[in-house]
């Protein structure tokens, strides 16, 4: 009986998560630097794709992006809470920036070389 779920040895459904593995991270970048939505884009096309990729090299860019993402909304939101304590806010906000924008490159250079993210 055949899977549902194509194998990861497949080359167009290998393409094609690796595709959609970089837009995720394009729109991570676009995110972090316009302060805009996309990374909410990012996150839930992540969300949607990791089940289908589980098992495969790609499941790990996925849930880095996942991962990195709310990691990325929790600081920068106790940094804006943290702002009126003598700018300590701001600090914890540019370190939030910094982790986000490591994360989303080292995964885009690796996802770029058909690597794992690790």
């Amino acid at each position: 009986m055949a899977s549902a779920t194509p194998s990861y040895q497949d080359a167009s459904f290998d393409d094609a998560s690796r595709s959609l593995a970089i837009i995720v991270y394009g729109l991570y970048l676009a995110a972090a630097l316009t302060c805009g939505a996309a990374g909410i884009a990012g996150v839930i096309v992540a969300y949607i794709k990791r089940d289908s990729v589980r098992g495969t090299p790609w499941e790990s860019h996925f849930e880095n992006a996942i991962q990195a993402f709310w990691i990325w909304v929790v600081l920068m939101a106790a940094g804006i809470v943290a702002v009126p304590l003598l700018g300590l806010g701001f600090v914890v906000m540019g370190g939030a920036f910094v982790y986000f924008l490591y994360r989303t490159l080292k995964g885009l250079m690796a996802a770029v070389e058909s690597r794992p993210y690790v």
